[in-house]
């Protein structure tokens, strides 16, 4: 399952969606914004889905965790909008037989969420300045 929101994440409602019968473990991440980045402090950051294909291409990194990995179910959510220090950004719960594939699968998801960013991130710092990538 796949869910980008402007709304909270709830790490407890992915691992729920996540459970299946046959499986021994739901491997989590919960992403928060931190309070630095690249060296400054961070006021609040910005994800916005600008091509409108946030959840397609969150939805092609869960199938790409299911073709590498034995797993059972991959959610994964992710917040737009404005995120303050302490947001959740990113939740990725991955349900495998055993915990040994169920992390290996969530680490590899985080990883491919940095590298393919489904959004544009605008950080805002506590000096005024701004940096924007994707």
């Amino acid at each position: 399952m796949i869910h980008v929101t402007d709304k909270p994440l709830s790490p407890e409602d992915a691992v729920a969606r996540a459970k299946t019968p046959d499986s021994g473990c739901v491997a989590t991440y919960v992403g928060l914004i931190r309070d630095n980045s690249r060296g400054k402090s961070v006021y609040s950051i910005e994800y916005t889905d600008t091509d409108g294909k946030a959840a397609e291409k969150l939805g092609e990194i869960a199938a790409e965790i299911r073709r590498k990995y034995p797993v059972n179910s991959v959610v994964i959510y992710h917040r737009i909008g404005r995120l303050e220090v302490g947001d959740i950004n990113l939740v990725v719960a991955v349900a495998a037989a055993h915990r040994s594939e169920g992390l290996a699968a969530v680490a590899y998801a985080v990883d491919l969420f940095k590298e393919k960013l489904p959004t544009s991130k605008k950080e805002t710092y506590l000096d005024g300045t701004v940096w924007e990538g994707h």
